[in-house]
C-alpha cells in the first residue's frame, strides 16, 4: 500500500451475509463521479463478531459503515451518540467515527421520503391516510416517515396480528393494527400503500393482494427491489396508480453517509440508477 492510499478515507458495508449488497456500486459511483480519493468495501461479518469488528475500525482504516442485516440493532447498542432517528428506532444503518466516537443514523426513513419525493412527486399534500404492510424494521423506519411528514392515519397490518398490535402500540395513537385476511376495508380510503415485507422478492412467496379497493389517486410503494418491478407495482401500474420502487430508497439513504465519510453530498442520478438496475437484472 502506498503512503497516498494509507490515508485515504475508507467505508464498507457490513452484512452477513454481505455479497448481494450493491452499496460499492453506489459509493464507487459516487467517489469517481467527484474525483475523490477513497474506496469502499464489502465487509461479511457475523453477528458473534460484530462487536469487534467495529471495534477495530479506525485501526482497519474505516472511517465508517453501512449496517445491514442481521446487524442493525447490535450497531445501535455500540454507538456513542445516535441521531435522534435513529434513537426512536433503536437500529442503526449508518456508521461514523466523529471525534474519536462511534456515532449512528438510521437513514431509512430519509431515504424512503427523498424516493417518494422524488417518484411521486406531492404525495404528501394528500396523504392523510396510509396502510403499511409488514411489522419489522423496515415498518418502524417508514411509520417514523410518515408520522414526520403529517400522515394523520397509519394502519398496519401484519400477518402475525400480535406484532402489528405491538408496533401500533409503541408508535401511538395515529397507528392502528388491522388483520391480514381482510385488507379490504383499509384499502378503502388509503392516500398510500406501503409494502414492508419480503413477500413478492426474489425467492420469497408472493404477496397476494387485491388492489381494487384503493382510490384512483392513491400511491403504492413497494421497498422489496429485487425484481426491479415486483408484482405489486405491475398491480398498481395496470390500475393506473402512481408506483415508487424499493430501489429509489436504497440509493437515497445511501447518501447521508457518503456526505460524512467523504466530506461530499452527492445526489442520485438516472444515470446511477441504470448502473444499479442492470446489475440487478443480470441476477433475476
Amino acid at each position: 500500500m502506498s503512503p497516498e492510499s494509507s490515508h485515504q478515507p475508507k467505508a464498507c458495508v457490513i452484512g452477513w451475509p454481505a455479497g448481494h449488497s450493491r452499496s460499492p456500486i453506489i459509493h464507487g459511483y459516487w467517489l469517481a463521479q467527484h474525483g475523490l480519493a477513497g474506496s469502499y468495501e464489502r465487509a461479511a461479518v457475523a453477528p458473534e463478531d460484530f462487536a469487534s469488528f467495529v471495534h477495530d475500525f479506525a485501526r482497519n482504516g474505516f472511517v465508517g459503515a453501512n449496517v445491514t442485516l442481521p446487524h442493525k440493532q447490535a450497531a445501535f447498542e455500540l454507538c456513542d451518540a445516535t441521531t435522534e432517528t435513529a434513537a426512536k428506532l433503536q437500529a442503526v444503518n449508518t456508521l461514523w467515527l466523529e471525534d474519536g466516537k462511534l456515532r449512528g443514523d438510521n437513514t431509512d426513513v430519509e431515504g424512503f421520503l427523498a424516493a417518494l419525493d422524488q417518484e411521486a412527486p406531492g404525495w404528501a399534500a394528500h396523504a392523510g391516510k396510509a396502510v403499511v404492510l409488514g411489522a419489522g424494521g423496515a415498518a418502524r423506519a417508514i411509520i417514523q416517515a410518515l408520522l414526520l411528514c403529517g400522515v394523520k392515519k397509519i394502519t398496519l397490518i401484519n400477518r402475525t396480528k400480535d406484532r402489528a398490535l405491538e408496533l401500533a402500540g409503541q408508535a401511538g395513537a395515529a397507528v392502528e393494527a388491522a388483520d391480514w385476511a381482510e385488507p379490504g376495508r383499509a384499502l378503502s380510503d388509503a392516500d398510500l400503500l406501503v409494502n414492508t415485507t419480503s413477500l413478492g422478492m426474489k425467492g420469497q412467496p408472493p404477496l397476494e393482494i387485491d388492489l381494487g379497493p384503493l382510490p384512483a389517486q392513491a400511491v403504492v410503494s413497494d421497498i422489496v427491489y429485487v425484481p426491479l418491478e415486483t408484482e405489486l407495482l405491475r398491480m398498481a401500474k395496470a390500475r393506473g396508480l402512481r408506483g415508487v420502487s424499493g430501489l429509489g430508497m436504497l440509493l437515497h439513504q445511501a447518501a447521508p453517509g457518503f456526505s460524512r465519510w467523504f466530506g461530499v453530498r452527492p445526489i442520485v442520478t438516472a444515470e446511477l440508477r441504470a448502473l444499479v438496475e442492470a446489475d440487478i437484472l443480470k441476477s433475476v
